[in-house]
Protein backbone atom coordinates (compact mmCIF):
# COMPACT_ATOMS: atom_id res chain seq x y z
CA UNK A 1 0.00 0.00 0.00
CA UNK A 2 0.84 3.66 0.20
CA UNK A 3 3.81 4.44 2.61
CA UNK A 4 4.65 8.05 1.41
CA UNK A 5 1.43 10.44 1.32
CA UNK A 6 1.86 14.50 -0.07
CA UNK A 7 -1.01 16.17 0.49
CA UNK A 8 -1.44 20.36 -0.99
CA UNK A 9 -2.62 22.40 1.28
CA UNK A 10 -4.30 26.00 0.94
CA UNK A 11 -6.72 26.41 3.89
CA UNK A 12 -9.87 26.24 1.71
CA UNK A 13 -12.81 24.00 2.31
CA UNK A 14 -12.00 22.11 -0.31
CA UNK A 15 -8.49 21.47 0.60
CA UNK A 16 -8.94 20.62 4.16
CA UNK A 17 -11.43 17.65 2.51
CA UNK A 18 -8.50 16.15 1.14
CA UNK A 19 -6.71 16.90 3.92
CA UNK A 20 -8.82 14.76 6.23
CA UNK A 21 -9.33 12.18 3.86
CA UNK A 22 -5.29 11.77 3.09
CA UNK A 23 -4.96 11.71 6.75
CA UNK A 24 -7.44 9.05 6.83
CA UNK A 25 -5.56 6.61 4.52
CA UNK A 26 -2.68 7.52 6.65
CA UNK A 27 -3.73 6.30 9.44
CA UNK A 28 -5.55 2.91 7.94
CA UNK A 29 -2.32 2.07 6.31
CA UNK A 30 0.40 3.77 9.07
CA UNK A 31 1.99 5.74 6.31
CA UNK A 32 4.24 8.67 6.05
CA UNK A 33 2.30 12.29 5.59
CA UNK A 34 3.77 15.58 4.16
CA UNK A 35 1.53 18.54 3.79
CA UNK A 36 2.65 21.18 1.34
CA UNK A 37 1.85 24.62 0.74
CA UNK A 38 3.08 26.34 -2.13
CA UNK A 39 3.45 29.98 -2.59
CA UNK A 40 3.55 30.20 -6.29
CA UNK A 41 0.92 33.28 -6.08
CA UNK A 42 3.41 35.69 -7.04
CA UNK A 43 3.82 34.13 -10.54
CA UNK A 44 5.92 35.97 -13.28
CA UNK A 45 6.16 39.44 -11.54
CA UNK A 46 7.79 38.18 -8.60
CA UNK A 47 10.65 36.20 -9.74
CA UNK A 48 11.38 39.67 -11.05
CA UNK A 49 11.30 41.55 -7.84
CA UNK A 50 8.29 43.65 -9.04
CA UNK A 51 6.40 42.87 -5.36
CA UNK A 52 7.65 43.96 -2.40
CA UNK A 53 9.19 41.95 0.46
CA UNK A 54 6.06 42.90 2.67
CA UNK A 55 4.01 41.37 0.40
CA UNK A 56 6.34 38.32 0.07
CA UNK A 57 6.18 38.43 3.55
CA UNK A 58 2.91 38.23 4.03
CA UNK A 59 2.13 35.14 2.02
CA UNK A 60 5.02 33.51 3.69
CA UNK A 61 3.10 34.29 6.83
CA UNK A 62 -0.34 33.10 5.35
CA UNK A 63 1.39 29.89 4.43
CA UNK A 64 2.80 28.78 7.44
CA UNK A 65 -0.48 29.78 8.91
CA UNK A 66 -2.23 27.41 6.31
CA UNK A 67 0.76 24.77 7.21
CA UNK A 68 0.25 24.94 10.87
CA UNK A 69 -3.26 24.86 10.99
CA UNK A 70 -3.13 21.72 8.90
CA UNK A 71 -0.71 19.94 11.30
CA UNK A 72 -2.99 20.77 14.15
CA UNK A 73 -5.66 18.77 12.35
CA UNK A 74 -3.43 15.72 11.48
CA UNK A 75 -2.35 16.24 15.55
CA UNK A 76 -5.75 15.50 16.95
CA UNK A 77 -6.58 12.97 14.34
CA UNK A 78 -3.41 11.03 16.04
CA UNK A 79 -1.00 11.08 12.43
CA UNK A 80 2.36 11.65 12.84
CA UNK A 81 2.89 14.49 9.28
CA UNK A 82 5.73 16.83 8.15
CA UNK A 83 5.29 20.06 6.80
CA UNK A 84 6.86 21.58 3.92
CA UNK A 85 6.97 25.49 2.61
CA UNK A 86 7.62 25.62 -1.25
CA UNK A 87 8.61 29.44 -2.40
CA UNK A 88 8.31 28.80 -6.28
CA UNK A 89 7.19 32.00 -8.18
CA UNK A 90 6.36 31.55 -11.61
CA UNK A 91 6.15 28.05 -11.23
CA UNK A 92 2.82 26.24 -11.83
CA UNK A 93 0.87 24.49 -8.72
CA UNK A 94 1.35 21.69 -11.00
CA UNK A 95 5.32 21.84 -11.48
CA UNK A 96 6.05 22.41 -7.55
CA UNK A 97 3.55 19.56 -6.33
CA UNK A 98 4.56 17.02 -8.95
CA UNK A 99 8.81 18.35 -8.02
CA UNK A 100 8.09 18.16 -4.40
CA UNK A 101 6.38 14.10 -4.62
CA UNK A 102 9.63 13.09 -6.42
CA UNK A 103 12.10 14.95 -4.33
CA UNK A 104 9.85 13.11 -1.27
CA UNK A 105 9.46 9.64 -2.84
CA UNK A 106 5.56 9.94 -2.52
CA UNK A 107 4.26 7.55 -3.50
CA UNK A 108 0.66 9.46 -3.47
CA UNK A 109 -0.73 12.73 -3.98
CA UNK A 110 -4.17 14.06 -1.97
CA UNK A 111 -5.38 16.67 -3.56
CA UNK A 112 -8.75 18.93 -3.55
CA UNK A 113 -10.61 19.81 -6.53
CA UNK A 114 -13.30 22.38 -6.42
CA UNK A 115 -14.85 20.66 -9.67
CA UNK A 116 -14.88 23.87 -12.01
CA UNK A 117 -16.46 23.25 -15.01
CA UNK A 118 -16.83 24.59 -18.86
CA UNK A 119 -15.24 28.79 -18.62
CA UNK A 120 -14.23 28.47 -15.40
CA UNK A 121 -12.59 26.16 -15.57
CA UNK A 122 -10.72 27.04 -18.86
CA UNK A 123 -10.15 31.26 -17.38
CA UNK A 124 -9.09 29.54 -13.86
CA UNK A 125 -7.70 26.94 -14.65
CA UNK A 126 -7.38 23.51 -12.25
CA UNK A 127 -5.29 22.93 -10.01
CA UNK A 128 -5.78 19.83 -9.41
CA UNK A 129 -5.74 18.87 -12.79
CA UNK A 130 -1.78 20.38 -13.50
CA UNK A 131 -1.37 17.88 -10.53
CA UNK A 132 -3.12 15.00 -12.54
CA UNK A 133 -1.06 15.55 -15.65
CA UNK A 134 1.83 16.40 -14.11
CA UNK A 135 2.41 14.49 -10.83
CA UNK A 136 5.44 11.12 -11.08
CA UNK A 137 2.97 9.23 -8.51
CA UNK A 138 -1.39 8.36 -8.13
CA UNK A 139 -3.41 10.95 -7.92
CA UNK A 140 -6.59 10.95 -5.43
CA UNK A 141 -8.91 13.80 -6.25
CA UNK A 142 -11.06 14.52 -3.19
CA UNK A 143 -14.18 16.60 -5.16
CA UNK A 144 -15.62 19.19 -2.99
CA UNK A 145 -19.36 17.69 -3.73
CA UNK A 146 -21.42 21.54 -3.11
CA UNK A 147 -19.58 22.90 -6.15
CA UNK A 148 -20.99 20.21 -8.43
CA UNK A 149 -24.35 21.43 -7.04
CA UNK A 150 -23.72 25.32 -7.24
CA UNK A 151 -23.72 25.77 -3.32
CA UNK A 152 -21.57 26.13 -1.28
CA UNK A 153 -19.06 24.99 1.59
CA UNK A 154 -19.49 26.71 4.73
CA UNK A 155 -16.03 27.45 6.33
CA UNK A 156 -15.96 26.99 9.85
CA UNK A 157 -12.42 26.96 10.39
CA UNK A 158 -12.51 24.92 13.36
CA UNK A 159 -10.00 22.08 13.49
CA UNK A 160 -11.48 19.70 15.93
CA UNK A 161 -14.65 19.24 13.61
CA UNK A 162 -12.14 18.23 10.67
CA UNK A 163 -10.27 15.92 12.97
CA UNK A 164 -13.84 14.44 14.16
CA UNK A 165 -14.79 13.43 11.09
CA UNK A 166 -11.59 11.25 11.09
Amino acid sequence: MFKRILIPVDGSETSNKALVAGLRMARETSASVRLLHAINELGAMAADGTYSGDVAGMLREGGAKVLSDAMAIAQSAGVAADQSLCEEPGKRLGEVVAEAAKLWGADLVVVGSHGRRGLGRVLLGSGAEQILRLAPVPVLVVRDATAEHGGRAANTGRNAELAASL
